[in-house]
C-alpha cells in the first residue's frame, strides 16, 4: 500500500548527506537529519495519537512543518496543515471542525502560529514545535491529509486526501517537471495547499531534490533567489506578476540564470502576449496547468517548448479522464463543466457526506466547479468558475477573459473580475493593481480593454488598489472584493 511517509524513508536511504530542506531559520537538514528529525517529533505525538487521529499544524513554509507533516503520518495520523496567517476566529472554526487529537504550532518561522499558541495555551516543552491536547475522535483508514479550502464563498470544506492520492500526486508532478535529485527547487507555495503540498514538497522528497522554503513569498527575496541556483519553479499567476514588476523596478528585463530550466504557473488562463513576456523575462517556457484541492492538484497540464502560443492548461495527465457537461449555466457549443475522474480524485469531505456525493458521483467523475472546454487537440482551456459568471444582458461573460486582456496591459500588475447585481441584470467590474509608479489612467484602461473586447465584457467600473485581498497562495480572494471595496462602489 502505498503511504507518503515511505517516500521521505526512500530518500534518506538513498542519499542521506544530500540537502533536503532549508528555512530562514533552521538552515539546510540533510535527507537524514530530516528523517531523524521526523523521528524525533514522531515519539512526542505517539504519547498521544493513534492512528486515525487528525494532527492540526499551524504554520508558515519551514523545516518544522515538513517534519510536523511527514511525523503525523509516521504515527498513522491524518496531517492537517492550516496557514498560521488565518485570523482566530477563521482558525477557531477549523480546528473545532477537524477535531483533532493534537494541535501543533510551527512557532519558529512563524510570529502568527506563536501567538495563536499562546493564545490556545500551547505547551511550550515541545520546542519549536508547540504542542496542545483536545479530545479528537478516530477519523477514515488511508486518509493522509485534510485539507481546508476557501473556496469561492469563503466556507471552508475539510477536503480528505488518501495516501494513494497523495503518492500519485507527487509522483505526477515529479514526472511531469522530469525532478531528479539534482534539482533546487523554489518552496513559496504554502505547504497547507494543496499545490504547495503534493506538487513541490512531496515531489521533491520523493525524488530526493531540494527545496528552499520560504515562509512567505515576497517578490523581490523570489527574484533574488531565481537568479542563485534555483532550477524548478512553480507559482501562481500573481507571483509572477509580482516578481516581473520587481524586476522592472529595478531595470532588469530578463532573469538570466543559467540553473532555471522549469516554470509554472497554474489556477488562471494565460494571455499570449503576457505568456510571451514572461518567457523572454525567465528564459524558459512558462508551463500552464490546471487543478483543484479535491483533485489533489493535478488534472492537466503542458509540457510546452519556449514560444508556442498555447494558452490552454494541456492535455489530461497520465492516468487521469477529463470530461465535460454542457448541461450547466454557462455550458453549450462545446463549453461546459470540467470533470475529472482517476486515482487524482479526493476521498471526499470530511464530516460531510451530502456536500461530497453532490460532487463526487458513485463511478467516481468529480464536479469541479469549472468551466471549460477540450479542443481538437484534446487540451483543456479553463474559462472560469462556473458560480462565478457572469450573465450581462443575456450574453455569458467569462472573468478569466476580461483578466487576461487587463493584465495584458502593461501598466497592470494584476486583476479580477467579478459580477454585480444591478437592476436586474449583472454589470462586470474589475479590480486592478496597476505597476507601482506608472499612473495607469482609467480612460487609458478602458480604451485598451474596448479595442480587445466585445463590448458586453468590458468592465463598466474599475477600481484601482496597490493590494488586492489574497489567500496565501497569493489567489485573489474574489468573494471578499465587493465588500472590500463597498465604498467605491456606492452610485
Amino acid at each position: 500500500m502505498d503511504r507518503v511517509g515511505h517516500l521521505l524513508q526512500g530518500s534518506a536511504a538513498a542519499t542521506p548527506d544530500a540537502p533536503a530542506v532549508h528555512d530562514p531559520v533552521r538552515g539546510t537538514l540533510s535527507y537524514s537529519a530530516l528523517a531523524a528529525e521526523v523521528t524525533r517529533l514522531a515519539e512526542l505525538m505517539r504519547g498521544s495519537v493513534v492512528a486515525g487521529d487528525r494532527v492540526v499544524i499551524v504554520t508558515e513554509n519551514g523545516v518544522g512543518a515538513v517534519a510536523a507533516i511527514f511525523a503525523a503520518w509516521a504515527c498513522d495520523a491524518i496531517a492537517v496543515p492550516v496557514n498560521a496567517r488565518q485570523r482566530p476566529r477563521e482558525l477557531d472554526r477549523i480546528i473545532a471542525h477537524a477535531d483533532p487529537r493534537i494541535v501543533a504550532f510551527c512557532a519558529d518561522v512563524s510570529p502568527d502560529a506563536q501567538a495563536h499558541a499562546r493564545r490556545m495555551g500551547a505547551d511550550e516543552s515541545a520546542l519549536p514545535l508547540l504542542m496542545r491536547k483536545t479530545t479528537g475522535n478516530v477519523g477514515p483508514a488511508d486518509v493522509a491529509v485534510v485539507l481546508y479550502t476557501t473556496g469561492t464563498t469563503g466556507d471552508p470544506k475539510g477536503v480528505m486526501l488518501t495516501h494513494g492520492n497523495v503518492c500519485f500526486g507527487g509522483r505526477t508532478s515529479a514526472a511531469l517537471r522530469d525532478m531528479s535529485a539534482r534539482d533546487v527547487i523554489y518552496g513559496a507555495l504554502p505547504v497547507s495547499h494543496v499545490f504547495g503540498l503534493c506538487s513541490v514538497l512531496v515531489a521533491s522528497v520523493g525524488q530526493g531534490a531540494f527545496i528552499r522554503l520560504v515562509p512567505r513569498f515576497d517578490a523581490e527575496a523570489a527574484l533574488e533567489a531565481l537568479c542563485s541556483g534555483i532550477t524548478l519553479f512553480s507559482a501562481v499567476p500573481q507571483m509572477h506578476a509580482l516578481i516581473m514588476d520587481a524586476a522592472r523596478r529595478r531595470g532588469i528585463q530578463r532573469l538570466g540564470s543559467d540553473a532555471l530550466r522549469y516554470v509554472s504557473s497554474g489556477a488562471a488562463p494565460l494571455d499570449p502576449a503576457w505568456k510571451r513576456s514572461a518567457e523572454a523575462f525567465y528564459g524558459v517556457a512558462v508551463q500552464n496547468g490546471y487543478g483543484l484541492t479535491e483533485s489533489t492538484a493535478g488534472v492537466a497540464a503542458t509540457r510546452n517548448t519556449i514560444g508556442i502560443d498555447d494558452i490552454s492548461v494541456g492535455p489530461a495527465l497520465p492516468g487521469v479522464k477529463i470530461a465535460i457537461d454542457e448541461a450547466v449555466p454557462g455550458g453549450g457549443d462545446g463549453a461546459g463543466e470540467v470533470l475529472t475522474q482517476g486515482p487524482h480524485v479526493m476521498a471526499g469531505y470530511y464530516r460531510a457526506p451530502e456536500a461530497t456525493s453532490a460532487v463526487v458521483s458513485e463511478d467516481g467523475w468529480l464536479r469541479t466547479g469549472d468551466l471549460g472546454r477540450i479542443d481538437r487537440s484534446w487540451h483543456l482551456h479553463i474559462l472560469g468558475r462556473s458560480k462565478e459568471l457572469i450573465i450581462r444582458g443575456g450574453f455569458n461573460v467569462y472573468p478569466p477573459e476580461v483578466e487576461a486582456v487587463l493584465t495584458d496591459h502593461p501598466s497592470v500588475v494584476q486583476s479580477a473580475v467579478v459580477g454585480r447585481a444591478v437592476a436586474g441584470d449583472e454589470e462586470v467590474v474589475a479590480f486592478v493593481q496597476p505597476v507601482h509608479g506608472r499612473g495607469l489612467s482609467e480612460g487609458d484602461l478602458r480604451h485598451f480593454v474596448s479595442q480587445r473586447l466585445a463590448g458586453y465584457k468590458c468592465p463598466a467600473r474599475y477600481i484601482f488598489s496597490d493590494t488586492l485581498p489574497a489567500a496565501p497562495t497569493g489567489k485573489i480572494l474574489k468573494h471578499k472584493l465587493l465588500g472590500h471595496f463597498a465604498e467605491h462602489l456606492r452610485d
